[in-house]
């Protein structure tokens, strides 16, 4: 067993991985190339053993075998899902089918790879898993430990909210060549609180999130009239408690018809009480529903049955490298199909290379998003 160790450090080349496999050889052939590549390696036989290091010791990834004796990696990806709800699990299996890959989605698996795998592919993987997990925690460590009291706390949201401004990212239909919507994204800019991340963190610590949620929303409702089609603006599940939010005379509520609200951290959808009925009088304004991350296992797709969305947004660890993975491919045409039968629209993000871009319409997806086809940029003083 390796000795607990510090969990923010943000080098993703150096990440404690458990590493779970019932065949000794390539357990250790892998755990070898992963050594060399810079990490720490704690090796498993199979799922209870792997539960009980759990239980000791910190990690950033665990990487899994999918078949294995007593406790196979679906099982064990849904034991730790019990007790972590963001614990990077990445599952590799050397028998791929579509049914283990959607339920693995389905649980929150981080990537599903299939043996053989490449070298760079495995390591890409962990590395995008350690650095995510490992920013979640600093974030979540500097916003508790943060040396600011409450009151200096609030001051510095005060001023972040009064200065608060959005960039915009486009959504391209793909096979027109032209851009159907955009996104709002924050742009904050007082020191201490300069990302949205750390915006959003100290808002909720305050119980502010609706105070910032109606900044947004007003500079969203004097942006959209300078853009063409659709503007996707973001809204926190704890927005929907804000009698804000539905007002007719609200000022996105006067230009409902063009707006998309991308419902965001849906986890805590559950807290919401009459769910279902505020979306009802979200859409009898005019107002679009989206979720985001499809594919992240994040919330599943509980989240789907509750909010009928108008759109879905499927996760950019599904997109990324589509055109090398048959088994992304395989996953994705399934949930493509599924959201057709459901009527949903689907936008692809992350998309940041041609090859992607080319795979993605040829199973039937044509909404895009990503750096391909244009990074967040703020409105030029011009065009406002």
């Amino acid at each position: 067993m390796m000795p607990a160790t510090d969990k923010t450090n943000a080098d993703p080349s150096n990440a404690n991985i458990l590493l779970v496999d019932d065949d000794a050889l390539l357990r250790r052939s892998t755990a070898r190339l992963l050594r060399q590549a810079g990490h720490r390696v704690d090796e498993q036989p199979d799922g209870e053993a792997a539960l009980q290091a759990l239980s000791k010791g910190n990690y950033d990834v665990v990487l899994t075998d999918l078949s294995m004796p007593r406790l196979d990696g679906l099982e064990l990806l849904r034991r730790i899902r019990s007790f972590d709800s963001e614990l990077p699990v990445i599952l590799v299996t050397g028998a791929p089918d579509l049914g283990s890959a959607v339920e693995a989605v389905e649980l929150g698996a981080t990537r599903y790879l299939t043996k053989p795998f490449r070298h760079e592919a495995l390591k890409e993987a962990v590395e995008r898993a350690a650095m995510a997990i490992r920013t979640s925690r600093q974030l979540r460590d500097r916003v508790h430990a943060v040396a600011l009291d409450d009151a200096a706390l609030s001051s510095a949201l005060d001023r972040a909210i009064a200065t608060l401004d959005l960039a915009v990212q486009p959504i391209l239909c793909f096979s027109e060549r032209k851009v159907f919507a955009h996104e709002a994204l924050v742009r904050p800019i007082e020191p201490g609180l300069a990302s949205p991340d750390r915006l959003f963190a100290a808002a909720e610590r305050l119980e502010r999130i609706r105070e910032v949620g109606r900044a947004v929303r007003a500079r969203a409702a004097q942006i959209v009239q300078q853009l063409p089609g659709f503007l996707f603006v973001n809204i926190h599940p704890i927005e929907l408690t804000d009698d804000h939010l539905f007002s007719p005379a609200s000022p996105l509520s006067e230009v409902a018809p063009r707006i998309v609200l991308e419902i965001t951290e849906r986890a805590a959808l559950d807290k919401i009480e009459g769910l279902r009925n505020r979306i009802g009088q979200l859409r009898a304004l005019g107002f679009r529903i989206a979720v985001d991350d499809l594919g992240s296992g994040y919330s599943g797709l509980a989240s789907f049955s509750q909010l009928e969305p108008e759109v879905v947004k499927l996760d950019m660890s599904l997109v990324r490298n589509i055109h090398l993975m048959p088994t992304q491919q395989r996953v994705v045409t399934a949930m493509l199909r599924l959201c057709r039968e459901l009527g949903h629209a689907v936008v692809a993000e992350g998309v940041e290379v041609g090859e992607e871009a080319r795979m993605l319409a040829s199973l039937g997806c044509d909404l895009m998003q990503g750096y391909l086809f244009g990074r967040p940029e703020k409105l030029s003083p011009k065009s406002m």
